[in-house]
């Protein structure tokens, strides 16, 4: 994959300290060693451990657990690393820097998306930060897609409608959606996902591909034949609005109010980027009243969303609990990219997949 197979032969022994239900961790240690210590903040999938474990190039500890290592332990667990592996939950601000204090030189986080870092703080601190881009396109662009149709298709009501009873005679208008042939599908941030979203939705005779971002993106939007428009043309164009921007300051709420009064009634919209750039006060809004057909959505602010949330009411609003990059494959790779930048950052090389500061 990113690095070689190293025999076990080469590896020094490894002890694994004892477990307790209070504190899930496992150290990968090393007789009499001097070489730098890496802290893992969550249980990544099995080929980045390997990779670290084989590498014998680093000691690191583990935090041994699905759930998310809690803030007072991290602050204490991080104290003079060289190297961190974060997951998208965990917070990388000054007082967790502070923490670690002035050996950690590489962080690398299992994401694509980085607004859980303060970039400024690492700049000035000198941390070289790796992430996972590029290997959990296919796998958000499925997800995508399924979501789109899902949501469009009212497959999760007719679902319900099928085990609960709902299910009578045929009825000419029950249950319909919207179809995607001769259709218009916006993209809001035109990068690698949008493009492998309008690849796989091209088989659906869509009939016009449009986008907006930042700046035209002409190379980009040639292969996908899409029409690069304002926000307001994306909104008032779109028969299904797709959000792949990333968050940034500029991106925050940017779907709001404005936005969705400015749609189709009978618009779908999809968010699979990130929660915080839907107001979601203002998509309940324009749900329930029918400014915008249906939305489908697999982040959220915060994650994860209350049962108790408005939205969960609606029949015409799809939630997913974050699962965009859920496939077997895609994870292990992003924990296999995440431990590669990590290593080749404590050599002092190239990264595979670095974030220029």
């Amino acid at each position: 994959m990113w690095c070689s197979r190293v025999s076990l032969r080469r590896l020094q022994r490894i002890a694994v300290a004892p477990l307790n239900a209070s504190s899930p961790v496992i150290s990968m240690q090393r007789a009499s060693s001097t070489l730098p210590r890496v802290y893992v903040t969550r249980k990544i999938p099995p080929e980045g451990l390997r990779i670290l474990s084989e590498s014998g190039q680093v000691q690191y500890e583990l935090w041994d657990s699905d759930d998310p290592v809690p803030r007072q332990e991290l602050l204490r667990r991080v104290r003079g690393v060289d190297g961190l592996v974060c997951v998208l939950t965990e917070k990388i601000d000054g007082e967790l820097l502070d923490a670690a204090g002035p050996n950690l030189r590489v962080l690398s986080t299992m994401s694509v998306g980085y607004d859980h870092l303060s970039l400024e703080e690492l700049k000035k601190r000198g941390i070289r930060v790796g992430y996972t881009p590029d290997v959990l396109t296919d796998a958000v662009a499925e997800l995508t897609v399924a979501l789109l149709l899902t949501t469009s298709r009212r497959l999760i009501e007719a679902t319900h409608e099928a085990k609960t009873g709902g299910w009578g005679t045929w009825r000419t208008m029950w249950l319909c959606g919207y179809e995607l042939a001769n259709s218009t599908v916006g993209i809001l941030g035109l990068g690698r996902i949008g493009v492998a979203i309008a690849e796989r939705l091209k088989p659906f005779k869509v009939q016009k591909f449009i986008y907006t971002d930042v700046a035209p993106r002409p190379e980009l939007a040639r292969t996908i034949q899409a029409e690069y428009v304002s926000m307001e043309e994306l909104a008032k164009q779109s028969d299904f609005l797709a959000v792949c921007c990333a968050l940034t300051p500029e991106t925050q709420g940017i779907c709001n109010r404005k936005l969705f009064s400015q749609m189709k009634n009978t618009a779908v919209f999809i968010n699979t980027s990130r929660g915080g750039v839907v107001n979601q006060e203002d998509l309940y809004e324009a749900l329930s009243s029918g400014q915008i057909a249906a939305a489908g959505l697999d982040v959220t602010t915060p994650e994860p969303l209350p049962t108790s949330h408005p939205l969960f009411t609606l029949k015409n609003c799809v939630i997913l609990p974050h699962v965009a990059s859920a496939s077997y494959s895609t994870r292990n790779a992003m924990s296999a990219l995440a431990a590669n930048n990590l290593l080749t950052g404590l050599r002092g090389e190239p990264m595979p997949k670095e974030l220029k500061l």
